[in-house]
């Protein structure tokens, strides 16, 4: 079934080779079958990695990095930006279910940051937006936008985990998703 409390090495590698492996599927070859589900349902989640990631319907973390039920713990929200309740889920993922490993995965052509980028939204997205460009602030070129965004949000988890950071039971980076290509590029 699932390695339970991989290393945060070990993880990382897993996501690497999963996400080779989604550069030439045609289909996701995570495991989604009824066993897996029924094994998750009695046994619990063992998730290997924890990914930070934008709401961005063209961002699948379990399709681009080819796992499937109970191996990823998936936490989205537009632009990757970090609050309390993203850093809540990050911390029991961490800290209950034992995964090691957490990757922000930012991803190009991402709307959030263009509108930091170009606009002044009104409404709820003004808190989105506000929050990247705390990240970016006067950056114009959208991809290097987006890795600054992704580094202020491992640097977010990093300051506010740091006890579980220094320990050595969480280990942050961050990643881009290509969505043209469907490659992912670790950042540290």
């Amino acid at each position: 079934m699932h390695n339970q409390n991989l290393s945060a090495a070990e993880a990382l590698t897993k996501l690497k080779e999963g996400n080779q492996r989604y550069l030439e599927a045609v289909a996701n070859p995570g495991d989604i079958s009824p066993r897996i589900r029924q094994y998750t349902c009695e046994n619990g989640q063992s998730p290997y990695a924890i990914v930070v990631t934008c709401s961005d319907s063209r961002v699948i973390p379990e399709g681009i990095f080819s796992a499937g039920i109970g191996e990823l713990f998936v936490i989205r929200v537009a632009g990757n930006v970090m609050d309390n309740h993203q850093l809540g889920s990050v911390e029991y993922a961490a800290d209950h279910l034992g995964t090691k490993l957490v990757v922000v995965l930012g991803h190009s052509n991402c709307g959030a940051v263009g509108a930091a980028v170009t606009s002044d939204p009104a409404g709820y997205v003004k808190y989105i937006t506000d929050e990247i460009r705390k990240a970016i602030g006067d950056e114009k070129d959208e991809a290097k936008a987006c890795c600054l965004n992704v580094q202020r949000s491992v640097s977010v988890i990093k300051e506010s985990l740091s006890e579980m950071v220094e320990s050595g039971n969480l280990t942050v980076c961050g990643a881009v998703y290509q969505i043209d290509s469907g490659k992912v590029e670790f950042l540290d």
